[in-house]
């Protein structure tokens, strides 16, 4: 008689049963980063978010700083999400929207900015490869938009990585000085996009530069 083949437990049920854990965990903990910041992020205050036992957030991320790296990570996700081409087809407007979306990000999402490159407690320490790996995921999104307009001939060539951290240092000041409330112009909405057009100026070819 021919038997049937035995089931096994299905261990992909059982994965998904631990990713959609730690969805729920994090998702609780964004939802108290967003209502009372960083420091408001503890163990404790998640496992009540999320309607555990503080020992549920521990055995899925080990301990507090555990449960703030994944944090971190996440953010960087959210960032990269919003940088990367949205089907851009035009190089320029690809990197200016892609700042456009920038901006928009960090005044949505301050907590997740200020979790990035503000509050980052790893961020003097030395971030762990996990952490590295999702940071440089967002930039080299940047560096892609670099790539993308040099090989179209509209961006002058340079080192896309080079130029890609020149862009990031330039949007970050401008936005962080925004989180901060430091822009003395009346609407800095419109003194961003002029910066935008300052980036682009002098990135793109003038006419003598064809010469």
């Amino acid at each position: 008689m021919l038997s049937m083949p035995r089931t096994t437990p299905s261990r992909s049920r059982a994965r998904t049963r631990s990713q959609d854990v730690e969805q729920n965990l994090l998702d609780a903990a964004e939802a108290v980063l967003a209502r009372e910041g960083l420091a408001g992020v503890t163990v404790r205050a998640v496992a009540a978010e999320a309607g555990v036992a503080p020992m549920g957030v521990y055995n899925r991320f080990g301990s507090k700083d555990g449960l703030i790296e994944a944090l971190v990570m996440r953010s960087f996700d959210l960032l990269r999400e919003a940088v990367v081409e949205h089907g851009e087809t035009d190089p320029l407007q690809r990197l200016r929207n892609s700042g456009q979306r920038y901006r928009e990000f960090a005044l949505s999402h301050p907590q997740h900015y200020n979790v990035i490159f503000i509050n980052n407690p790893g961020a003097h320490d030395g971030e762990s490869s996990e952490v590295e790996e999702h940071a440089r995921a967002a930039f080299e999104a940047l560096v892609d938009h670099v790539v993308y307009g040099i090989e179209a001939g509209v961006l002058k060539p340079g080192d896309p990585v080079d130029l890609a951290q020149q862009i990031w240092s330039t949007v970050h000041g401008a936005v962080s000085l925004e989180l901060g409330q430091m822009v003395l112009t009346e609407d800095p909405a419109e003194t961003y996009e002029h910066l935008l057009d300052l980036l682009t100026a002098g990135l793109t070819y003038s006419a003598s530069d064809r010469r």
